[in-house]
């Protein structure tokens, strides 16, 4: 069954099945993508990380196959939705919900760190639920512009506009504390429904974000507790030096849970994400290389080729296709 397209990387077109395990009738997301002519050492990399990861609140990879012409990356299904999603179908939301979120998306990320892996590109769309229950856990998903480090710093400006933290778009050597920014940002969306920089052209944009330019603004944070708007404050912060690592962010009281509130802040948090981001609009995608962008700113599978053990369905129009995955083995 398809699940639908993912734009991969440097404009890559892969197609994502939901694949049936024959043996155990298990099923997995299968992610298809077709092999470039000089290869693809951001497929690879992506390959290599999710290789080295194993979290409760990161989509797996399970197992990996190649034939001559495609990868097939067999991911864990997650099934519960984005995350906008979810809060939008809710009714009832509050500053502890969010704050549940952001607590199991600090320990992904710090187990990612500990790992030596720097996710680069934290987004509410790559924010997933594991299941429809209510009290579904938190995945995150998509580590494509992921990075293994040895010694911790970094120099490709790359991730998504609006939440690559300032040292990236000042062209400057970066860390791991470039995941920590962008959590900020996430959570400042959570609580409120829009972004903490906006402006219509990317200069401006980036600008802002330079400067760490952002505001609470009345009346949108008027009900929101000095506690969430204090650990915003430390993970935004424009020196690396100073922002928060994640082992201080989930000692924060904000995020565990003393000092959230659990006042009802549906209605405007649910206005906010519907006007700012509509589903064509949060479907951002990333940008591998932020290189020219910033110095504008500065200066001015086939049919027959999946393998056994798998069948996926595809419905087109009146018929169905059977794709069949040969054994455990790259295929030549």
């Amino acid at each position: 069954i398809p699940l639908g397209g993912d734009k991969h990387l440097l404009g890559a077109f892969s197609e994502v099945y939901m694949v049936k395990e024959k043996k155990t009738g298990k099923m997995f997301a299968m992610k298809c993508v077709k092999k470039k002519q000089n290869g693809d050492l951001n497929l690879e990399n992506e390959i290599t990380v999710l290789r080295r990861i194993k979290h409760d609140n990161v989509v797996g990879m399970e197992d990996f196959y190649e034939s001559r012409t495609h990868y097939y990356l067999v991911m864990q299904l997650v099934s519960g939705g984005e995350l906008f999603d979810r809060i939008l179908d809710r009714g009832v939301y509050s500053e502890r919900d969010a704050s549940k979120v952001i607590q199991q998306v600090l320990q992904a990320v710090e187990y990612l760190h500990q790992s030596g892996v720097v996710h680069r590109d934290l987004k509410p769309e790559n924010l997933l639920y594991y299941s429809p229950d209510e009290d579904s856990k938190i995945m995150i998903s998509d580590f494509g512009l992921s990075k293994m480090v040895d010694n911790g710093i970094m120099s490709t400006a790359c991730g998504t506009p609006g939440y690559v933290a300032p040292e990236v778009l000042a062209q400057k050597p970066y860390s791991r504390a470039v995941d920590c920014w962008s959590i900020g940002v996430i959570t400042y969306i959570l609580l409120c429904g829009y972004p903490p920089f906006y402006e219509e052209t990317e200069s401006r944009l980036f600008s802002k974000i330079m400067k760490a330019q952002y505001e609470f603004d009345s009346p949108f944070w008027d009900d929101i507790s000095d506690s969430a708007k204090d650990f915003i404050r430390n993970m935004m912060q424009k020196n690396p030096s100073m922002r928060y690592t994640t082992d201080q962010a989930l000692r924060h009281p904000w995020i565990i849970g003393k000092t959230a509130r659990s006042q009802d802040i549906y209605y405007s948090v649910s206005v906010q994400i519907q006007k700012n981001f509509a589903r064509s609009k949060w479907k951002v995608s990333p940008i591998q290389s932020l290189k020219p962008h910033v110095k504008r700113v500065i200066h001015g599978p086939p049919q027959s080729e999946i393998r056994e053990g798998f069948t996926a369905e595809r419905a087109n129009e009146n018929e169905t296709l059977e794709r069949k995955c040969l054994c455990c083995r790259s295929l030549t």
